[in-house]
């Protein structure tokens, strides 16, 4: 996907550098709905394999982001409905992404407390069950402890 970086000189040239990026943001707007899906399902190996495309999307809406932002004001004088078109896609992108943000968020925490219940789990079987000299039952030292190893990849 490349996005050329010459300035737009024509009103057909900035209407076709505005639809390419709305174009790009739909489509990188679709990705990122699918793996907000795939993770509240719990497919997270599924949404793992998304990310080879949005990271291409979201290089080729950099570049093309780059190039309306270089011609804004032509754009806006030469392609003024395609530019409000632009900011309404914006906007529904952004509410997209908060969402998967909110999404991605909250599957990070789940993951992260199931971890450190697991650890606790853990640390807890290997800890002799004795009562020290106050009467209360003995504090597991750290160093005695099992190391748990997590894999960070999905």
């Amino acid at each position: 996907m490349s996005t050329k970086m010459s300035p737009a000189t024509t009103p057909a040239e900035a209407q076709d550098a505005v639809e390419r990026v709305c174009g790009m943001i739909e489509r990188l707007r679709d990705v990122i709905e699918r793996e907000t899906a795939l993770v509240q399902k719990g497919e997270l190996r599924d949404a793992a394999a998304l990310e080879a495309v949005k990271a291409e999307l979201a290089g080729a809406l950099f570049a093309g982001g780059e190039r309306l932002k270089a011609n804004a004001p032509f754009l806006l004088q030469a392609a003024p409905a395609s530019c409000a078109a632009l900011k309404r896609v914006e906007e529904t992108f952004r509410a997209v992404l908060q969402r998967n943000m909110v999404v991605l968020a909250t599957a990070h925490a789940v993951s992260e407390g199931i971890v450190r219940r697991l650890s606790s789990d853990l640390a807890r079987r290997v800890s002799p069950q004795i009562y020290g000299s106050t009467g209360q039952a003995a504090t597991l030292n750290p160093k005695l402890g099992h190391p748990l190893a997590v894999s960070r990849t999905l």
